[in-house]
């Protein structure tokens, strides 16, 4: 993609800029009931079933976590207790950025608005973005929308909000399956894979790749 200069960069936050530690907790809560061969495979899974659990209707994010631990752990075939299940909720916000994330963004920060599309509950997100460590114009969340990314009505509530054409915006995740994809089903030509390791690469979806943060400067010309 050569240089383009939008009205908005529009990004996931977390993943993509806040590191996000769900498998982090789950290898060590459950270390006591998975074994240590088996782990991947259970952290896998429960990947899953959080990305199953907003594929519906709007709940709120306690109930996505909760939920997710619990269906799980039902598969796998062992315990967990309520205070498991609601501590992954409970820590999102104490979870701050990669350590590209800060210098990466003050490039571009007081050049062009960046915003944040979050599968998030009110309460907990702006926590994490003061951890970022630079201003955003807009901060948007799933409980403001109603909806969870990947679903598309997610995108037109922060489309709508921000008064702008989908020719407007660079979009930036580190997730295909949560951003890129339904990103480009809303015809977001411009759009950056921040290549975190933890999705394949899928240039079919018309991206720019770029290993960390630090490289988004350049994909906006300012650098």
């Amino acid at each position: 993609m050569t240089a383009f200069r939008p009205k908005y960069i529009t990004f996931d936050c977390y993943g993509t800029l806040t590191r996000f530690r769900m498998s982090d907790m789950a290898r060590e809560m459950f270390a006591d009931r998975i074994p240590a061969e088996a782990m991947d495979q259970f952290c896998k899974d429960f990947n899953g079933y959080r990305f199953d659990e907003v594929l519906g209707a709007w709940k709120p994010y306690s109930e996505v976590l909760y939920s997710a631990v619990e269906r799980t752990c039902k598969r796998w075939g062992i315990s967990f207790t309520d205070a498991e299940a609601n501590a992954y909720y409970e820590a999102v916000p104490s979870w701050g950025p990669h350590p590209d994330v800060t210098a990466g963004l003050a490039k571009i920060a007081d050049k062009i608005p960046l915003v944040i599309y979050s599968n998030a509950a009110d309460e907990q997100i702006m926590s994490n973005v003061d951890k970022l460590g630079v201003p955003f114009h807009r901060v948007f969340t799933a409980e403001q929308g109603q909806a969870y990314k990947p679903r598309l009505q997610a995108f037109e509530y922060m489309l709508d909000n921000l008064g702008c054409g989908p020719e407007d915006v660079l979009h930036v995740s580190s997730s295909f399956r949560y951003d890129l994809i339904p990103a480009d089903y809303m015809n977001i030509k411009n759009k950056v894979f921040v290549n975190r390791g933890h999705e394949p690469s899928t240039p079919f979806y018309r991206n720019t790749e770029i290993k960390d943060i630090g490289g988004l400067a350049a994909v906006v010309g300012l650098e």
